[in-house]
């Protein structure tokens, strides 16, 4: 590993330290501010690029209102560790980014289990639609390339 190289177990605490931030809606001034460093300090720590030490990542744990064991969790091994089944796709990453977390705003207040039910028949109806139109897709670019031969 090269010294410009940020060490992945310094990355994928970032990452928690991110994914916590965007989950209580906190941007990184307020964090920073909490913590007595500049946002752009928050930043590097989000990217892995500065480690976080100890004293820090315990500040951090008390703002975010978490364990320190939280930033080295792996979404992936608790949910096969609780007998959840994780489909493919990275859940982690979709939960964390901006849309996964809107989804999941909005999706949560919404009262009623009927509509609830709803919403997820119709994700899986247009996941379904679009896996099976890259599946015709690509029939029809293989039937067309058998043509050619």
């Amino acid at each position: 590993m090269n010294k410009k190289t940020p060490n992945p177990i310094d990355v994928f605490v970032g990452s928690r330290v991110r994914l916590r931030r965007l989950m209580v809606g906190m941007s990184q001034e307020a964090l920073a501010d909490r913590l007595g460093v500049t946002f752009q300090q928050v930043q590097k720590y989000e990217k892995g690029t500065n480690r976080i030490s100890a004293s820090r990542l315990q500040a951090i744990s008390d703002v975010f209102r978490v364990p320190p064991s939280f930033f080295f969790q792996d979404d992936d091994n608790a949910a096969s560790a609780t007998g959840v089944a994780h489909e493919t796709g990275d859940v982690s990453t979709f939960v964390s980014s901006k849309e996964g977390l809107d989804l999941n705003r909005a999706f949560l207040k919404i009262e009623d289990a009927s509509v609830r039910k709803s919403i997820i028949a119709l994700a899986t109806a247009l996941s379904k639609a679009g896996a099976n139109a890259a599946s015709e897709a690509g029939d029809r670019a293989e039937s067309a390339t058998e043509l050619r031969i």
